[in-house]
């Protein structure tokens, strides 16, 4: 059984990439370390070819889980093609939903917004959604649209059927935050950047250390359910690209 889950994050003052990557058993493993920001489409396409280079399969069902970079979606869908479905990260929505909002609306927009991710029926989640982007339309349209940007792929897992554990855990990039934390902490230590390469060099040292403490990802046990689930999912999508 081969399954493909991918994270797509950057971080770092000069904002590095890294692609993490779930096998079949559940473990993570870091692929690769890029230069670059996900909102340059040149170095999205770039990262994307490198994997497939490496050995990413792209003609086979994969979910990819991304932060809110469009430069990135568009990446995506053209180098990986239709074998591809894509979670965009809650977390990073969220943030993005509050960014237009005075902090007085961050609770109850937040509750809606938990409220509605953790339904487990796809069409209710969706209109719960859309009702709340419709109650802000008025003095918020700025987070009403940032809601309605990509609201089907926060329900991703959702309309996979997934749950617990592993719904929570593809459901954001959080999984390599871990990671960027060691990283970030070994890069405290250099006071003064020489270079890019120098950046690379010391992300790559704290990154291979935060890779000797991963752990299996927890609902691991629900990954043949996932890759059932992954091939209805793009068998549909190409009935309705067809039927288009």
């Amino acid at each position: 059984m081969t399954i493909s889950l991918t994270f797509v994050l950057g971080y770092h003052r000069r904002r590095a990439r890294l692609p993490t990557h779930c096998a079949d058993i559940g473990c993570k493993y870091i692929l690769w370390l890029w230069e670059g920001a996900t909102e340059n489409p040149t170095v999205c396409k770039a990262l994307l070819e490198d994997l497939v280079g490496m050995g990413l399969p792209k003609d086979r069902p994969m979910l990819v889980v991304i932060d809110g970079s469009k430069a990135l979606r568009k990446a995506v869908r053209d180098v990986l093609g239709d074998s591809v479905v894509v979670q965009r990260c809650r977390i990073h929505k969220m943030r993005n939903v509050l960014d237009h909002l005075p902090k007085t609306h961050h609770l109850w927009v937040q509750q809606r917004l938990r409220a509605a991710w953790a339904e487990q029926d796809a069409e209710k989640a969706m209109a719960a959604l859309k009702r709340l982007a419709d109650s802000l339309e008025g003095e918020y349209p700025g987070a009403a649209a940032s809601i309605r940007e990509g609201l089907e792929e926060t329900l991703t897992v959702t309309r996979l059927g997934l749950t617990g554990h592993l719904k929570r855990i593809l459901s954001s990039t959080n999984i390599i935050e871990s990671a960027n934390s060691v990283a970030q902490g070994l890069a405290k230590r250099v006071k003064r950047w020489r270079d890019t390469g120098q950046i690379l060099r010391w992300t790559a040292a704290g990154l291979l250390d935060a890779e000797k403490r991963f752990r299996r990802i927890q609902g691991y046990q629900q990954l043949p359910l996932l890759k059932a689930a992954l091939e209805r999912e793009v068998h549909r999508e190409r009935k309705e690209m067809v039927s288009d």
